[in-house]
This record gives C-alpha cells, structure tokens and sequence, in this order.
C-alpha cells in the first residue's frame, strides 16, 4: 500500500459527497443517474481501499513519492495553466473552438507533429459531436463571442 493512495481516496470520497449535495437538490425525477453514478464511484473507492488494505497487510506500507521521481515540472505546470486556460475561455470561445486550441496548444507543447493533432483534433471533436450534439442532443457551450 502507498501512504499517497490515502489522500486519492479521501479525495474521491469528498467528490462523491459534493456530488451527492448537488444531487439531492434536483428533483426526484432527474436524481436517479446522478446518484447510480455516485454509487459506483463511492462503491469502486471503497474496493480500491478495501485492496490496499490487503496490500499493507501483505506487502507493507510504502510512501508512494518514488512514482513522482520522473516528474518533470516543466512539463506539468505549463500544462496545469493551458487546463486552466481552457476552462476559463471556453464560456467565450465555445466548446470546439477552445477545445481545439487547448488541444494544439498542449500538443505542439508537448512536441507531437502537426498532422497527427490535425488528425486528433479532427477524430476527437467530431467523436464529440457525433456522440454528443446529434446522438444526445446535448447542447455544449457555444461562447458569448458566438451569440
């Protein structure tokens, strides 16, 4: 068992409980996807640390820090800040078109060659669409600037 695998856990169950404060505010009709959701992901942390019970009492406690010795700050933090960019244009520009800019801003980051995020992109967002927009009928942000 890693000592860091208890704060995930604490995490997720914090989020299940957010989750299920907005839940329950929603009328009865429209809770029961919501909380199956919440369920699961409440029932699938308690089997992970139901494991990691298993695993201490089988192979001992690590802590965990030595998955992070590869870690490359200078990769993550530039991205942490093009996740939170996207999130914060994307009420203005729109679903596609920050989804798209996030995803060739981060790629050409991240030194991957022009056709293949052309190709990406291209692949990702009609999944996106396809799946969302016509199968759905999910209506995604269009951005102030499209209005």
């Amino acid at each position: 068992m890693k000592k860091t695998d208890i704060g995930v856990c604490a995490v997720m169950y914090a989020v299940c409980l957010f989750f299920l404060s907005m839940t329950l505010q929603l009328p009865k009709a429209a809770r029961i996807y919501p909380l199956c959701i919440i369920t699961l992901l409440a029932a699938l942390t308690t089997l992970h640390v139901v494991n990691m019970l298993i695993a201490a009492k089988r192979e001992g406690v690590s802590s965990g820090l030595e998955d992070f010795k590869d870690f490359l700050p200078g990769q993550f933090f530039p991205l942490f800040i093009m996740v939170v960019g996207y999130l914060a244009l994307m009420p203005y520009l729109g679903f596609y078109l920050s989804s798209a800019l996030f995803m060739a801003g981060s790629l050409l980051f991240l030194r991957v060659k022009w056709w293949q995020i052309l190709l990406a992109a291209a692949v990702l967002l009609t999944l996106v669409y396809g799946a969302f927009t016509v199968f759905l009928g999910v209506r995604l942000p269009a951005g102030q600037l499209f209005l």
